[in-house]
């Protein structure tokens, strides 16, 4: 099972430090940046599986980092912030935070906030696995199988299909999913879908051929679909 992956966006050292040795204590890989700038750039190049955000940074307010976020980012936010105004917190949720912690915070409610926002980000209804008729997707950790039979995916591959078999029914566009799995330096690099998504059909299905799970919409993306 992967380790989840946690970008810290905060400008002071003494909560960066605090937060690294409370997560990698329980299991979580952690990466720290001091700005804003910084943390989009690190963000995009490898969208971690969480992140937390600051809104006090030194360079570029943390809301207008989260709207900038939001415009391709779909995993949680918690935003941790010495802001307490209820205007602030409102603010923050209605440009898409999933949760907002006050400094100083316990660390085990932030553990306890951390694990509730994956926990729902893997699927919204609760569920750990999703069943398609012999295509099994165990959200929890993180493997495929196909008629009881372990498929070795790569983690990209997991990242990709994962995502569109939780937005089963609905075509998501090609710099949808790029921005997602491989960040916003990616949008124009096509390839990248074409190659993954031949890569991932190979292993799932049985005529990789003639789809019946990951179905190509011409020059607009692909859309992860099951008939029973």
């Amino acid at each position: 099972m992967n380790k989840a992956e946690i970008l810290i966006i905060d400008d002071e050292p003494q909560i960066r430090k605090l937060l690294e040795i409370t997560l990698l204590s329980n299991g979580y890989l952690v990466k720290s940046a001091t700005s804003a700038k910084e943390g989009l750039i690190m963000a995009g190049n490898h969208p971690p599986v969480l992140i937390l955000l600051d809104l006090g940074l030194p360079d570029e307010s943390g809301h207008i980092v989260l709207q900038k976020l939001r415009q391709w980012y779909t995993n949680p936010i918690i935003i941790l912030s010495v802001q307490k105004a209820e205007e602030e917190i409102i603010k923050a949720l209605d440009n898409g935070a999933n949760d907002y912690l006050s400094k100083p915070f316990r660390t085990g409610e932030l553990l306890a906030r951390i694990r509730s926002v994956i926990r729902n980000s893997s699927n919204e209804e609760g569920e750990t696995t999703m069943d398609f008729d012999g295509l099994t997707i165990d959200l929890i950790t993180r493997t495929v199988k196909k008629d009881n039979q372990l498929v070795k995916l790569t983690s990209t591959e997991y990242n990709l299909l994962s995502l569109l078999a939780r937005n089963e029914g609905k075509v998501l566009t090609h710099q949808f999913l790029l921005r997602a799995i491989w960040g916003p330096g990616y949008i124009n690099q096509s390839q990248y879908l074409r190659v993954f998504i031949a890569q991932i059909r190979k292993k799932i299905e049985d005529d990789p051929n003639r789809p019946q799970y990951l179905l190509t919409e011409s020059g607009v993306g692909y859309r992860f679909i099951f008939n029973k």
